[in-house]
């Protein structure tokens, strides 16, 4: 029994030890298996709750972007009309003041106003550069310091900016009898600025009495005046019509290079009031609506009756798709008629502004263009310049391009009619016309064989 109890007792640590130490090995094995598999889980479930992260982030983000832009929209929906102050420069300061002192800006104004600034500081550049090259232009420019009844003798005197008025000519004329030459041999002379048609959008109408003379005039005293903020269906009309402007060299130049602001009113007002010389043709005023330019004194207007033989306005205007459906244009009761009403004007001012009116007959102008252009110029004040005998070099010497085209065999040009038209077509402009064409020099043809021989010129001089 005490062997037994001791040989027990003696064996039991050994086996106790191993049996302690298999425990903590099976222990520690678990617990890698459990760690192992803890690992696994913490990993699964790492990237699952990542997962739901990302897609709870997300659709969070999504709710405060909603919630940003509906804010936005009740911000804007609210001061829309504060908006649209600062989109119209016009309006002063007192007028929006109200509206600025107690509430904050909306995000969209400073957009706006950051784009206005960049507007206008494109407007400076580009109204800076063009200052510059006038002053270039007119480098050694002969001024008329006396000349013909005008005391200008620097640029400043006749620079509106600086307080100058600018030297204005006017050629008044109708469809097809030569403006568009004579035009351009005005816009020829350095610095001008030159107002090309500016009633086109009324379309082939002639403007005879109220209410679209009072109208039409409004619009021309703008322009003479470099007024463009009224002038909204002018510029919109030019936006789709570009010869609105494109036969204004140095403005057109300017809008090819900066088209964002080739319609802006304050662009377009500062630029024209950097030019010296200003010109403009009219061919749906009449003389007698257009007298109120030469009484304005302010403007020193000087302006030129273009007139054409009846004949040749016809023979131009019927192949014209837009004239033959317009009786303003196409009946010759009606174009003679306006031929009368020019005369009788012509010599009431012709009378009471002897410096400031003139009539030139365009068949006189193409047969001698260097004479009457150099008469012309001198009734102008304008230097006859070189730049003005470069392009007759070029523009009368052949004939070159379309219907409105410039360069012409001057010399043949006005007397297309004689061979265009046959007799009879004549004969029927010729009873309908013969009054005009008396008071305007214009000599009959007696038959086919006569008219494509004859001068149908006289010399001619005014009557008054």
């Amino acid at each position: 029994m005490g062997y037994s109890e001791h040989n027990e007792f003696s064996a039991r640590p050994d086996e106790w030890k191993g049996m302690k130490n298999r425990q903590e090995r099976g222990k520690k094995r678990k617990e890698r298996v459990r760690e192992t598999h803890a690992g696994v889980r913490m990993r699964y479930f790492l990237r699952f709750l990542g997962l739901r992260m990302s897609k709870r982030l997300s659709f969070y983000c999504l709710i405060a972007l909603a919630s940003v832009c509906i804010f936005f929209l009740a911000f804007n929906q609210r001061y829309s009309s504060y908006l649209e102050h600062r989109l119209q420069p016009m309006i002063s300061d007192v007028e929006i003041r109200p509206r600025t002192t107690k509430i904050q800006e909306p995000v969209t104004a400073y957009i706006t106003g950051s784009t206005d600034n960049a507007t206008i500081t494109e407007i400076q550049e580009v109204i800076d550069q063009q200052r510059r090259a006038i002053k270039r232009e007119m480098e050694n420019y002969e001024y008329p310091n006396g000349k013909y009844g005008i005391n200008v003798s620097k640029l400043e005197d006749l620079v509106m900016e600086k307080g100058g008025r600018p030297m204005r000519s006017i050629i008044l004329t109708s469809w097809r009898s030569g403006s568009t030459f004579l035009g351009d041999v005005v816009n020829a002379h350095p610095a001008n600025f030159y107002h090309y048609e500016p009633l086109l959008d009324y379309g082939i109408v002639q403007i005879r009495g109220s209410p679209l003379a009072e109208e039409s005039l409004t619009r021309i005293f703008s322009l003479l005046n470099c007024e463009y903020k009224e002038l909204d269906r002018y510029l919109d009309y030019g936006k789709t019509h570009h010869w609105v402007f494109n036969h204004n060299t140095h403005l057109w130049r300017q809008c090819q290079a900066h088209k964002r602001i080739c319609w802006d009113p304050r662009f377009v007002s500062k630029f024209c009031r950097l030019f010296p010389f200003q010109s403009m043709k009219l061919v749906r005023l009449r003389l007698h609506a257009a007298e109120s330019l030469l009484a304005e004194e302010d403007l020193g207007v000087r302006l030129v009756l273009l007139i054409r033989d009846p004949r040749g306005i016809l023979q131009s205007r019927k192949h014209r798709e837009w004239c033959p459906a317009k009786p303003d244009c196409s009946d010759p009761a009606l174009v003679c008629g306006d031929m009368v009403s020019d005369f009788n004007a012509a010599v009431e001012l012709s009378k009471k502004y002897p410096r400031s009116f003139r009539v030139v007959r365009y068949e006189d102008l193409s047969v001698d263009p260097y004479k009457h252009v150099q008469e012309l110029y001198n009734f102008y004040g304008l230097n006859f310049h070189v730049n003005v005998k470069k392009f007759l070099d070029t523009h009368t010497k052949n004939d070159v391009g379309g219907v409105s085209s410039t360069f012409r065999n001057s010399k043949v040009a006005p007397f297309h009619w004689r061979t265009d038209l046959d007799f009879e077509e004549v004969r029927e402009i010729q009873k309908v016309c013969a009054t005009a064409m008396q008071m305007w020099g214009y000599v009959m043809a007696l038959n086919s064989t006569h008219q494509k021989d004859f001068d149908p010129i006289t010399n001619y001089r005014l009557q008054l």
